[in-house]
């Protein structure tokens, strides 16, 4: 037993309150080193003459990666305060694990063991209900649909005419949105993510000028106010993106700082090193990365602070919109991010608040920040498994394992779960333009734990490269759209919203992994229902074991409906995949 593998810590990921009256725990340890572990638990105020009175419950495997097992019991305390610890078994040994380190046997001493104070209600992690079940679309509003010409920049190029470049425009806009509204419908989409349409100097709108005006190029705030109230009479909530991080290099705050430099009011609201403030060479003040264009606002400076949570709460209370996609939000100070939630939630409760995070986002998902980040390491293993050849099964099933494990869960239910978007190459560029591969990671994406999000386009094939060429003009004649992969993506859509196991009611449990036929299969479990989806992640036809007992049960392949006869054998064609399943 390799005891300096073991780990646990009574917070965060390890242990967490998941309800009301629910508490998740957590142990880390060796890969392959335990076969068992119990949760040794009780009332830390319940004792006997014989010492601290307790009781232990079998503890599952909840995953692997790489280096570590890790493992998980779920404890609902009847005082809703508890005192726990681990018995541990290897093969040659066993021990109890507790806050004080290892004892050869339970030492009938609470004081040893793990402490969860007390469960309070405002303490339970609580996304918004409605996210959970949404499947959202992100569209870059400059290049999906041009509804009114007479907002078109001066140069906008005919639609689609050309490849896009940092600085050309096609005129893309609100009334584009709200007229082919149909298509998301069909689709299956209930959530629209809108990368930045405050006034700003670019196509892409990350260097805002006016936060309270609408880029006139969209149109005004009567037609985004129409936007709304189409997206909502069908169903579509509104996300809209929110840049607090850095403003535009012609905001009119920093302005005042070129041109009055010390005198100006503004001065404390960025991060100046010296005066004059100049811009070349190079920038003298804090970016954005070291864009000269994209100067860091001072998000503690009490002006600052109030100026943008007037932003936050103007655009819930004027529009209704339905959440903020926090750009950069890893830089922007946490106690900012503490008060725009205070702010934010008074106004409308179950407003969704995003976070763009790349790396471990456990200190702003603690329930006073984020109600999620944009789930990147998601992202970078299912693209290199299924679409780089990157990685084998065994590997994709370490990395998501540990995406999973290093969260509490109902963090991972609401966790944005994206596969491309206007910072990445087109996913179907990604796989080499191999379709069937693209099918792979949308089947997987749609069926895993969380929000899934589609970039526009992706879903009717488009391709191109990283900034600019993920930013093409949406494609609306329908001889040039991949219908087949259209409804692909529609059909995953619908079972997720059909059957409670295939989405974020299902608890996501890898079966097995084959790195020589590099497959791999894995289980989403509700109370009514288990579905078992197995991928052929290969160009060769392959035979599989289906690693489950199916005595006495009816499977169904969801993907025909038809009735399995032998279903524990199944033959995969190349990039193939099967959905069966059985009622509990």
């Amino acid at each position: 037993m390799l005891k300096e593998a073991i780990y646990h810590r009574p917070k965060n990921n390890f242990a967490y309150a998941y309800d009301k009256e629910t508490l998740h725990i957590r142990l880390r340890s060796k890969k392959g080193d335990l076969v068992k572990v119990f949760l040794i638990h009780g009332d830390p105020y319940q004792w006997t003459a014989a010492g601290w009175s307790n009781t232990t419950k079998p503890m599952t495997l909840e995953g692997s990666d790489d280096l570590f097992d890790y493992w998980f019991a779920e404890i609902k305390p009847e005082f809703r305060r508890l005192r726990y610890g681990f018995e541990i078994y290897s093969n040659t040994e066993s021990a109890v694990y507790g806050e004080r380190g290892f004892s050869d046997k339970d030492p009938r001493d609470s004081g040893f063991y793990f402490c969860f104070p007390f469960l309070n209600s405002v303490d339970v992690f609580e996304a918004p209900s409605w996210v959970k079940n949404t499947v959202w679309y992100q569209i870059f509003p400059e290049r999906f649909a041009n509804g009114n010409s007479e907002l078109n920049p001066k140069g906008t190029l005919p639609w689609g005419s050309a490849d896009p470049e940092p600085d050309t425009y096609f005129g893309g806009d609100f009334e584009g949105i709200i007229n082919n509204i149909n298509h998301l419908v069909k689709l299956g989409i209930t959530g629209i993510y809108l990368t930045p349409i405050f006034k700003a100097n670019t196509n892409h709108k990350y260097d805002t000028i006016d936060y309270m005006e609408i880029d006139p190029q969209f149109g005004d705030k009567k037609t985004f106010k129409q936007l709304i109230e189409t997206c909502h009479k069908n169903g579509i909530r509104v996300m809209l993106d929110a840049v607090f991080n850095h403003s535009g290099f012609y905001f009119e705050a920093f302005q005042d700082v070129l041109e009055k430099q010390e005198k100006s009011k503004f001065k404390e609201w960025f991060h100046l090193r010296e005066f004059p403030v100049q811009a070349f060479p190079e920038p003298n003040y804090d970016t954005f990365a070291f864009t000269h264009m994209m100067p860091k606002l001072n998000t503690e400076h009490p002006e600052v602070k109030q100026y943008l949570l007037h932003v936050a709460k103007y655009w819930i209370e004027e529009f209704d919109i339905d959440g903020w996609r926090l750009d950069v939000a890893n830089e922007v100070d946490h106690e900012f991010w503490r008060e725009f939630r205070r702010a934010v939630k008074v106004i409308k409760s179950d407003v969704y608040i995003l976070g763009e995070i790349w790396h471990d986002s456990m200190p702003w998902l603690q329930g006073d920040q984020f109600d999620a980040v944009m789930n990147y390491p998601f992202t970078n293993a299912s693209l290199e498994y299924f679409a780089k050849d990157k990685i084998n099964a065994d590997e994709f099933a370490h990395q998501l394992s540990k995406v999973l494990t290093s969260y509490p869960r109902n963090v991972n239910e609401a966790a944005f779960n994206l596969l491309g978007s206007h910072d990445t190459p087109r996913i179907l560029t990604i796989c080499n333009e191999n379709k069937e591969k693209l099918k792979l990671l949308f089947l997987f994406q749609l069926s895993f734990i969380g929000t899934p999000c589609i970039y526009y386009g992706d879903e009717i094939g488009l391709t191109g490269e990283n900034d600019p060429g993920c930013r093409k003009c949406m494609i609306w004649e329908e001889s040039k759209q991949d219908s087949e992969l259209f409804n692909i993506v529609k059909k995953l859509i619908s079972l997720r919203n059909k059957h409670t196991a295939f989405g974020n009611e299902g608890e996501f449990t890898f079966l097995e992994t084959n790195t020589d036929k590099n497959y791999v299969i894995y289980s989403k479990q509700s109370v009514d229902e288990t579905i078992i989806i197995t991928i052929n992640n290969s160009s060769d036809h392959i035979d599989v074991n289906i690693p489950y007992d199916f005595t006495n049960k009816e499977p169904v392949n969801l993907w025909d409906y038809s009735k399995q006869k032998d279903t524990s054998k199944i033959e995969l064609t190349p990039y193939g995949f099967s959905i069966i399943l059985v009622k509990n």
